[in-house]
């Protein structure tokens, strides 16, 4: 089935972003959020959200659930309820309706999907895309899964047997081919990871004339404004084990405010062991009130 239909379309009263920063994941997407964030004429929703390709499991395991009693899955599909789906979207934009309005989604660049929907859109949406060295990100792409949860295997593993799960999102030229291949080069913009982080002030500017905002109105701390950066988890293994033992119970440490909801799962959550509670406390001290002990990546 053609996973691009008029579904897609928004609706006329629809609120749709003016930009959207696609990826790639671990390429200082997140910084770029936070730089933007601080320009008084921009509105940026705090979250991920995935709206263009939210039906795509391949991108999106954190959107797809499997209950195990029932043995039913809960996926996303706007095509079953089309108007939830979009008032859903449209909402996390009304607190900036009068602004240039904006939302981040590192799945986007990779997705199969994403560049033909935005294309579809009366808004002329701009693309920012940010590429990091493709074996870098790689790598600080695993360490972000082991830290969220999602992978219980060693990095020469995942390379060995789930090569999509880390190698796919580095793979920029294909990608980029999908967006140039249904939106103007115009409306497309390339940043280099490592441009971001030794010349922040001159990027933004750039970014600024792009969006068509002023980049005078950013104040001096915004050049300094990083966010989510690479870690490397003191135990990595002990991680690993803890996410061994998660997949027994479901995972569910991706629960969001999603359109169709797993209500089954919501409530698993509150259920887990005393024992896994506690492993989990000791591997993720944050949960705990405290500092993480944990080293930079490199």
């Amino acid at each position: 089935m053609n996973p691009v239909t008029h579904h897609w379309k928004a609706p006329e009263d629809a609120l749709l972003p003016h930009f959207i920063i696609g990826g790639a994941m671990k390429s200082g997407t997140s910084t770029l959020h936070a730089m933007l964030d601080r320009h008084p004429d921009i509105f940026i929703p705090k979250e991920e959200i995935g709206f263009f390709d939210i039906d795509n499991i391949l991108q999106h395991y954190d959107f797809n659930f499997y209950e195990r009693r029932s043995k039913q899955w809960t996926a996303q599909n706007l095509e079953d309820d089309p108007p939830t789906y979009w008032d859903w979207y449209s909402a996390k934009f009304e607190a900036g309706k009068e602004k240039v309005r904006g939302e981040d989604s590192t799945s986007y660049l990779a997705s199969r999907f994403a560049a033909q929907r935005i294309a579809m859109q009366d808004e002329d949406i701009k693309m920012i895309f940010l590429l990091r060295h493709p074996s870098k990100r790689a790598f600080s792409n695993y360490h972000h899964l082991v830290r969220s949860g999602v992978i219980s295997r060693c990095f020469e593993d995942v390379i060995q047997y789930q090569p999509k799960t880390v190698l796919e999102r580095s793979l920029y030229k294909e990608q980029l081919e999908q967006y140039y291949k249904y939106l103007p080069k115009h409306r497309i913009k390339v940043i280099i990871f490592e441009d971001l982080v030794a010349r922040p002030e001159l990027v933004l500017r750039d970014v600024c004339a792009f969006l068509g905002v002023d980049f005078e109105k950013l104040d001096a701390a915004t050049f300094d404004a990083y966010a989510n950066p690479g870690r490397f988890p003191l135990f990595p293994r002990l991680y690993r084990m803890k996410n061994a033992l998660n997949r027994r119970f479901g995972n569910t440490f991706y629960l969001r405010e999603l359109p169709k909801k797993a209500p089954y799962l919501v409530a698993q959550r509150a259920r887990l062991p005393k024992l896994f509670n506690r492993l989990h406390g000791m591997v993720n001290p944050l949960k705990q009130g405290r500092t993480p002990k944990m080293k930079p990546a490199t």
